[in-house]
This record gives C-alpha cells, sequence and structure tokens, in this order.
C-alpha cells in the first residue's frame, strides 16, 4: 500500500508526460487476433508488465490506453460526458443494435433515450415482474433431465429470453409470433457470438458488416418482426392498461412532446433483447459452475433461501459478477486532450476502465482469484471497484433488473436440486464476440 500511496504522491506533483503509456510492441493486426481470443490473458500480461495503466491497439477501435486504478475509473466515470464518450466507444455494437440505441448515442441525445428506458427497471413496476420470473424460471427448471451432464448456459439463454419478451412485448409462452421473434433472435445471437464468425467480422469491420449477405439477411429478419409488434401496439387502445416496456415505449414522449420513432423504438426494443438476456444468461451460468465446485457454498445458498434470508444470495450475485464479469472493460472515446494517471492522453483515444483486471486486484480484493461471497456480507461493492456494469452516468441501467433476475432463478434452481459438477476441473472462459462465457458452458448433473 505504501509503494502505491508513493507512486499517487508522485503523480500529483510531477508533470504530466505528453502522448501514451506503454503497451505491446507488436501490431494492431497480431493484438487483435490475441484479443479476439485470449483478452483476460493478454491483459493480465500487460499489467504485469506496464503496470495499471498500458496501451493496445485494436483493429477498427483505434487506440485503447487501459487503466484499472480505482481513482483513474473514478476520474473517467464521474468526468463531464462532453470529454467522455461512451457511444463512440460502443460502436462495434451498432450494425446490431443500430444507431439510436441507448449504448451508441453521447451526450443529449443519450440522456434522451436513457430517461425514456429508465422506468420498467427500478422499483415497484421492476417488483412486479417477479411473479412472470419466478413463474418462467420454475417452468424451465422442471423440465430439464436428472442424473445426466447437461449444458446449462443454453437453458439459461432460453429462460432469460422468455423472460425479456415477456417483460418487453407483454406476451407468454407459446405465442406464435414471439416463438418467430425467438427464433429469428437466436439465429443473429449465435451468428455474433460464434468465435468461428468472428475472424470475418473483424476484416470487415463493424460499418461494412451490416452489408454482409448472412448477416443482412438475419438483421432484416428481426427488423421484420419487431415493427410487426410495434405497428400492432401503436393500434393498441388499452396502452395505459399494459405494464410491458413496448407499451410504455410507444406512448413515452420525449421533453418536446414528440412520441419516439419507430427507429428508435426498434433500435431500444432489440437493444434490451440482446442485452437484457445474452449477458445474464451467462452470469447465472458462472454463478452455477463457481457453486457447484464450492458445494458448501451451495448448500449455505440452499438453506438460507429455503429460510427466506437473502443475503448470502445477495452476495454470491455480487461475487459472480466480481470473479467473472461478462465483458472485461467499458470504453470512452476522448473528445478533447484529458490528463489521467500521469499522461497527457491527446482528443481521438479511448480510455477503457478495466472490469477483469480491477476485480483481481489484490490490494481491493484479498486472495481475488478465490470465489468468496463472504466477502460482501459485511462490506457491500464499492462503487469505483466493482463495476461489472460500468460505471457513472453510463452504468447500465439494466443493472438492477438483472441482478434481480439473477436472483428470481437461482432461488428457483437451489430449492428445486442438488447439483454437482459433470467435470473435474474447474472451466475456463471461452471469448465469445465481447463476452466471457463458461467453455463448456456450465456443464452440471441434477438429482
Amino acid at each position: 500500500m505504501e509503494a502505491t500511496a508513493t507512486v499517487k504522491e508522485q503523480r500529483a506533483t510531477e508533470p504530466a508526460i505528453p502522448g501514451l503509456p506503454p503497451g505491446p510492441r507488436m501490431g494492431r493486426v497480431p493484438q487483435t487476433m490475441i484479443w479476439a481470443r485470449h483478452a483476460q490473458w493478454m491483459l493480465e500480461q500487460c499489467r504485469a508488465r506496464f503496470g495499471s495503466m498500458f496501451t493496445l491497439k485494436i483493429a477498427y477501435e483505434g487506440t485503447w490506453v487501459v487503466v484499472s486504478d480505482p481513482d483513474d475509473v473514478k476520474q473517467i466515470f464521474t468526468g463531464d460526458p462532453k470529454v467522455f464518450h461512451a457511444g463512440e466507444g460502443n460502436q462495434i455494437l451498432k450494425p446490431v443494435l443500430g444507431e439510436n440505441s441507448v449504448l451508441i448515442l453521447d451526450e443529449k441525445p443519450h440522456m434522451s433515450q436513457r430517461k425514456l428506458l429508465l422506468p420498467p427497471f427500478h422499483g415497484a413496476r421492476m417488483q412486479g415482474y417477479e411473479e412472470k420470473m419466478t413463474e418462467i424460471a420454475a417452468r424451465e427448471i422442471e423440465s430439464w433431465p436428472t442424473g445426466t451432464p447437461y449444458k446449462l448456459r443454453p437453458r439459461m439463454q432460453a429462460m432469460t429470453l422468455e423472460i425479456i419478451l415477456e417483460t418487453v412485448f407483454g406476451v407468454h409462452a407459446g405465442d406464435e409470433r414471439m416463438d418467430a421473434l425467438r427464433v429469428a433472435l437466436r439465429e443473429i445471437l449465435d451468428l455474433t457470438t460464434n468465435p468461428m464468425a468472428l475472424g470475418p467480422a473483424l476484416l470487415v469491420g463493424p460499418d461494412r458488416l451490416r452489408r454482409v449477405p448472412l448477416f443482412r439477411r438475419r438483421i432484416d429478419r428481426v427488423d421484420e418482426l419487431i415493427h410487426r409488434e410495434i405497428a400492432e401496439r401503436q393500434a393498441a387502445g388499452d396502452l395505459e392498461e399494459r405494464d410491458d416496456i413496448l407499451s410504455m415505449l410507444v406512448a413515452a414522449r420525449h421533453e418536446d412532446g414528440s412520441p419516439m420513432s419507430e427507429a428508435e423504438m426498434r433500435d431500444e426494443l432489440l437493444t434490451l433483447l440482446v442485452a437484457g438476456h445474452e449477458t445474464t444468461a451467462t452470469s447465472l451460468s458462472w454463478a452455477m459452475e463457481r457453486l457447484v465446485r464450492h458445494p458448501e457454498k451451495l448448500e449455505r445458498l440452499r438453506e438460507e433461501t429455503l429460510a427466506g434470508e437473502e443475503d448470502y444470495l445477495t452476495a454470491t450475485i455480487q461475487e459472480t459478477l466480481r470473479l467473472r464479469p461478462v465483458i472485461v472493460l467499458v470504453a470512452r472515446r476522448l473528445t478533447e486532450p484529458v490528463e489521467i494517471g500521469g499522461y497527457e492522453l491527446p482528443a481521438g483515444v479511448t480510455v477503457t476502465p478495466c472490469i477483469h483486471l480491477m476485480h483481481r486486484d489484490p490490494e481491493i480484493y484479498p486472495e481475488p482469484d478465490r470465489f468468496l461471497p463472504e466477502r460482501f456480507l459485511d462490506n457491500p461493492p464499492g462503487t469505483y471497484t466493482w463495476i461489472p456494469f460500468g460505471g457513472g452516468v453510463r452504468r447500465c441501467l439494466g443493472a438492477s433488473f438483472a441482478q434481480f433476475e439473477m436472483a428470481v432463478v437461482l432461488k428457483e434452481l437451489v430449492k428445486r436440486h442438488q447439483i454437482r459438477p459433470a467435470r473435474p476441473e474447474s472451466e475456463r472462459s471461452l471469448r465469445r464476440a465481447i463476452t466471457e462465457t463458461p467453455r463448456h458452458d456450465a456443464e452440471v448433473v441434477l438429482f
């Protein structure tokens, strides 16, 4: 800790270094190929060599300055949104989500969309979804086989997709229109998360990806189905009586009184459908992968859940998101020069608070590689040291919803089954597009 303090004192007294911090000497192409398959390893190797701040060069992403010191991360998350552009840093998502997505926009347009999307993810409205979530989770879990190795991640995907479809569109299982949308969404997600498809995607880049015929056909099919739902809901006369998100968006108004355009609704609906289920499914899979490797913790969770207590459940979710965050970093592109960590960084550089490195920092989390839900029982997560959902005004607006959903599903699962691992060794991460998933899909045996 003294060494850390000394470094910070030097930063405060020495003039900022113009330019970029050190980083790998290899070119952009080899860095990109390593990043696409082994991002966590690359980050750890760079921190070991260069410290908490270093430079990476990734194809179609410009220049990244990776940071993991809490003070630097706080500076970025609390900085002026006009200077720290998150939307510009998320352009890799644009081919799927569209140019109106809350994840792609910056400054006033972002805040305008964010205000329209916040209501269903907080307070009483979110709590009102609990019964639907519980019903879907119970139905799904009861269908799982026992006594044989079973991959949880695909079923968690199916479950969380069902939940988000019901909350977004207000429909139930068996609706033919939703069956078609479910299939179309799964096809586009499978394409964008397939490691074998990443090479071509990296070669063409995000701007040209939408012109690739296979990708274009799948996006067009999803668009057709979503626009059909929007038109149907716009013609409905009972919007105020509905609690689904689509009805809320149709009824929503911008500050000038204008309704959301169909293009805006399409992009935000797809953002919710994609971001609202894929990441949660992966986090649930990691939670069970970790719990079955620690049977004493799984048993404690079961006992406290049956007793109606939720403190250990909450801590388990928090520890899962610390140890196995679904994404490894978040991005902010600088619109003007900024001094960070002793460097005068130029405009155009993307600063990337690194979730993975911060969550594995032994000075913040003793024994960082261990799965210890107990660490959060008496010490709630820090705003700038526990960042699985990012931070600041760009913190994931579905963060509370995702943790609430995880709690519902985990409760239903541990109440209904005893669970053990199907493989003797812990599962390593497999990188799928921008997410880190269990390599063997969290394979377990239920009984």
